[in-house]
């Protein structure tokens, strides 16, 4: 069975648990799917866009959360 096909069970398996009121089970098919997209090539540069999103996010922050109390 192809990754592509896991992936695509995954993500119905998180939405009928989702329908389904199942927080549980939507979390853990949707945690599947992304460690299995991560897997392939495509999603390869996943883990690194994610880390470089979060540092701009942490940097155009820094002055807002500097620590300093204005007054």
């Amino acid at each position: 069975m192809s990754v592509g096909v896991l992936i695509f069970f995954a993500v119905v398996g998180s939405v009928i648990c989702a329908k389904a009121r199942v927080p549980g089970g939507a979390v853990a098919f949707a945690l599947i799917g992304l460690v299995l997209f991560i897997g392939t090539p495509a999603g390869a540069g996943l883990p690194g866009l994610v880390s470089d999103f979060l540092s701009s996010i942490s940097e155009a922050s820094q002055p807002l959360t500097d620590g300093e109390a204005e007054g």
